[in-house]
């Protein structure tokens, strides 16, 4: 029998190490060039394999409670990351059965399936195991002639040229998507990537695609063998941030949350703020990038899977899967009055916080705090050296391989408690 000793080894110690390697291995001429991961899976800590199991009834009932607090004390082991991921986005309700859910998967796939069909049968590369990098037609629909010719005749139907135009762009952004993992050395896995994201882009024809969604769906694609699971996992993550990708002439997709993010440090470092108005940087386009991808940029690999499971775990709403499936008959998730504290203990700890204090809005995320967090810890550097936005976009680039995610969040849910009862002070003065 292994020792208590030796566990907490394997999950602190090297071995951890060693394990995570196993799980996401990194091309050998890559390891000098990448963040340095923080996140080690630690026993008491982490939601292992067996307490996941441990967490369902007989009949597939998962309480979402227990596993909440565990991941909001130390993430997910790497085993099981896709198969929880599926419940924090939303994609399964805790309250179903496993033959409820084996069901909806299989309805899923079904209509993954169709989809899939259906672009196959524009562009024949989709499910090839290949994806293009190159435009297959011009501006105004016609074929363009080669010997990887892949559309034969002129396109005038609308929406189709216009997914078409787009999908080189999707193949570009994936030979580029995670490159230092040995995962994409493999054409197969980066076709996967290409045609989940073609076959998004097409289903959701109001976004589309934008650069950035290559790195949300990534992990996606590697924690979940099944395609059509990893496409379903995908869409739902982006039912939370799809709005960060609507993108026009006259604004941003995250604009909301820059705007929030500029309250918030008005609110709880008025200084600071003051000072970034004085840059012209008011606007706070400098975090633009950090709330479009959640943070993937600025972490290793590993330690932005940490980063997004704490705050999808923090952000949990229990309802969230009919609101999605069933939004008439979902329940009001933003009134309190009929919300006892056990029934409080079902959401995460973030989304706790704002009900307790009737704080709804739906742009104010944990990313949005997890960015004045940082923007925090550089408080003194900004306010001393900052004499232009290049200075400020300069010091915040020196935190990417050099945040810990787990400090980050902590101090993202802090910040959260001083500006909530600062917005309250304000609002009892005022009434």
């Amino acid at each position: 029998m292994v020792g208590l000793a030796a566990i907490a080894e394997f999950f602190g110690g090297n071995a951890g190490i060693e394990e995570l390697e196993a799980f996401y291995p990194i091309r050998r001429d890559c390891l000098a060039d990448i963040p340095k991961t923080r996140f080690r899976p630690r026993v008491g800590k982490t939601l292992s394999a067996r307490r996941w199991h441990a967490a369902f009834s007989e009949d597939g009932h998962l309480d979402i409670e227990k596993v909440l607090r565990r991941i909001q004390r130390g993430g997910i082991h790497p085993s099981i990351k896709g198969f929880v991921w599926e419940f924090l986005l939303g994609c399964f309700d805790p309250n179903s059965t496993f033959d409820d859910r084996n069901q909806l998967r299989e309805q899923r796939r079904e209509r993954y399936a169709m989809w899939k069909t259906e672009c196959q049968n524009m562009v024949p590369v989709i499910g090839s195991g290949k994806y293009i990098t190159r435009p297959i037609i011009t501006d105004d629909g016609q074929p363009i002639e080669g010997e990887d010719c892949h559309v034969t005749s002129a396109v005038s139907d609308k929406k189709v040229a216009h997914w078409m135009l787009f999908l080189h762009q999707i193949g570009l952004d994936v030979f580029r998507t995670d490159r230092a993992l040995v995962f994409y050395e493999d054409e197969a896995n980066q076709a996967k990537l290409w045609d989940i994201l073609a076959i998004y882009s097409w289903v959701d024809d109001d976004i589309g695609y934008v650069q950035g969604m290559n790195d949300i769906c990534s992990p996606m694609v590697i924690l979940l063998e099944n395609e059509a699971d990893a496409f379903w996992c995908f869409e739902h993550a982006m039912r939370r941030l799809r709005e960060n990708f609507r993108c026009s002439t006259s604004s941003i997709g995250v604009q909301s949350q820059l705007g929030i993010l500029s309250q918030v440090i008005k609110t709880v470092d008025p200084k600071l703020h003051q000072h970034l108005e004085d840059l012209d940087g008011g606007e706070y386009l400098f975090a633009f990038r950090m709330l479009m991808v959640l943070f993937r940029r600025e972490f290793s690999f590993v330690d932005a899977l940490y980063l997004w499971e704490v705050m999808w775990a923090m952000e949990y709403n229990p309802n969230i899967f009919s609101l999605y499936e069933q939004p008439d008959a979902a329940l009001d998730s933003n009134s309190t009055q009929t919300l006892h504290a056990k029934e409080l203990k079902r959401y995460g700890k973030f989304q706790r916080k704002n009900l307790q204090n009737g704080h709804v809005d739906k742009n104010c995320a944990l990313s949005v705090f997890l960015v004045a967090s940082v923007l925090e810890t550089k408080n003194r550097q900004i306010l001393k050296d900052a004499k232009g936005l290049d200075d400020v976009v300069t010091i915040l680039g020196d935190i990417t391989g050099n945040l810990d995610a787990k400090k980050a969040c902590q101090n993202a849910l802090k910040i959260q408690d001083k500006y909530l009862k600062k917005v309250r002070l304000y609002f009892y003065q005022k009434n």
